[in-house]
């Protein structure tokens, strides 16, 4: 539970969305818990109990609230988080909640082990990560409940309980009704369900637009478009057996409802933890883009307007696919990288029908790359690419498929972009916006970038350095902040 219950009560009474995801509101009189954008009646302060997490809540005997939704609010950014391991494991119990993972094989990856992570996590969210994964389950599977029309055993197995008893169980223990009532009661207030479309709350303002322009700019053709004011891709990914799922996906703006809606294609469900993950990552859904503003607002003295309150970190979806385009982006233009980029997707990508116009293709993978063994020089030769930066991707690629390199958002980007800087052709700058932009890093910042030049000329690197030293931990903010401004 959360102290200083007055503060708060004043926060959920003004419905402040600056902190969404940032407590949830446990109400004795209704047994439920609630977000602090919640619109029902108020309930009294003497009836309120504030918790961290809705695993919390849960925890303490409350079911989520119908009408906000509590499975929608986002989530904490990286810097937020009170202890960097706490953070990481949660992210991974998130994107691989249907997978039936271990704890001992969660501490594997962390590099720690399973008693010094249950500690750790405990002291932190005040739930166990056995206790976290489950409601992560349940908010899942109440997701899939609510928003689609997936038969009970699909939601089951999707949300990773292995079996509809054990999902019949859960459900009912902790929100006192078997999933096919829940389902009725949604049928009979009339709310269609048929779509396999998600919302995903951000905390407002969201300068989607900015964020869109972006991606636009750096689409590669057969694997990414933007059109009708939404980004759609092909998506190459495991599910929680290892197997490949194929499939595409649409994101697009809900302003009104603070939030992003995202669409998918039915081969994607047994992969669902993870494509949701990658997307919160890739459109910054977990931004405190107020904070964030307090900390950058400075950099509005010496270019008036340089910072804009709401701009958002672009992630990306596909590490390896990210990391290639940096590569090939090295010293050319960004048009000039994506022409490569299209070239060896059409060349060595894997073909996929969809009903989009333009996506054809999924980028090629690590593994892929590494089968092409010597003959890689001569491959990406023929499409234009240098002889360096065809070792480099091989060794990218190589280390990726031997578990030497992690670029994921949770993994340790200081540790990592050291790795990265160790393979022939990866420099400082390559290595700082990879972790940037995968490795979900905010605290990044591109001296030598020609569109930081430009946009912080007459100033040296040096004083550019120096000048950035005032907007740590947020520094990869203020180098999207001056490329908005170009």
């Amino acid at each position: 539970m959360i102290d200083d219950i007055p503060g708060l009560y004043t926060a959920f009474r003004a419905k402040d969305a600056r902190f969404d995801g940032r407590f949830f509101v446990g109400i004795s009189s209704t047994g439920i818990y609630c977000r602090p954008v919640c619109t029902a009646r108020q309930p009294k302060p003497e009836n309120c109990t504030f918790f961290s997490s809705a695993a919390e809540a849960e925890k303490a005997g409350y079911r989520p609230c119908l009408l906000c939704r509590p499975e929608l609010a986002p989530g904490m950014s990286r810097i937020d988080a009170m202890a960097e391991l706490a953070y990481r494991a949660a992210r991974l119990l998130e994107e691989d909640c249907g997978d039936g993972n271990s704890l001992n094989r969660l501490a594997d990856r962390l590099g720690c082990s399973d008693r010094h992570l249950r500690r750790v996590f405990s002291e932190h969210f005040n739930v166990t990560p056995v206790q976290y994964l489950q409601t992560c389950r349940l908010l899942l599977a109440k997701t899939l409940l609510t928003d689609t029309s997936l038969p009970i055993i699909q939601v089951a197995l999707t949300a990773g309980f292995g079996s509809v008893r054990r999902f019949n169980d859960a459900f009912k223990s902790h929100y006192k009704l078997p999933p096919t009532a829940f389902r009725r009661r949604l049928a009979s207030s009339g709310k269609a369900v048929a779509d396999i479309t998600f919302a995903l709350s951000y905390r407002p303002p969201y300068l989607w637009k900015e964020l869109l322009q972006f991606l636009a700019g750096r689409a590669i053709a057969g694997v990414e478009s933007v059109a009708n004011d939404a980004y759609y891709r092909t998506v190459n990914i495991p599910n929680s057996s290892g197997s490949k799922c194929f499939g595409w996906l649409r994101v697009a703006h809900q302003k009104k409802k603070n939030a992003l809606s995202l669409t998918i294609s039915e081969s994607l469900l047994p992969a669902l933890p993870h494509v949701i993950a990658r997307i919160r990552h890739q459109f910054d859904v977990n931004c405190e883009p107020n904070i964030i503003f307090e900390s950058l607002a400075a950099m509005n003295t010496f270019r008036p307007g340089s910072c804009v309150l709401g701009t958002r970190l672009p992630g990306c979806f596909d590490p390896f696919e990210m990391a290639v385009r940096a590569v090939l982006g090295q010293q050319i233009t960004v048009k000039a990288a994506g022409t490569l980029a299209s070239r060896l997707v059409a060349a060595y990508g894997s073909p996929l029908q969809t009903p989009i116009d333009g996506l054809t293709h999924t980028f090629p993978t690590p593994g892929q790359i590494v089968a092409m063994g010597d003959a890689v020089q001569d491959n990406l030769g023929r499409l234009g690419v240098t002889s360096a930066r065809s070792h480099t991707i091989m060794a990218l690629a190589r280390a990726l498929m031997r578990g030497e390199l992690n670029l994921a958002p949770s993994a340790r980007p200081e540790e990592e972009m050291k790795k990265l800087m160790a393979l022939r052709g990866i420099g400082s700058w390559t290595a700082q916006y990879i972790a940037m932009r995968a490795m979900e890093w905010p605290d990044s910042f591109l001296e030598t970038d020609a569109g930081v030049k430009k946009a912080l000329h007459p100033h040296t690197s040096k004083e550019m350095l120096a000048m950035a030293e005032a907007w740590r931990p947020w520094r990869s903010y203020a180098v999207v902040n001056l490329w908005n401004t170009l």
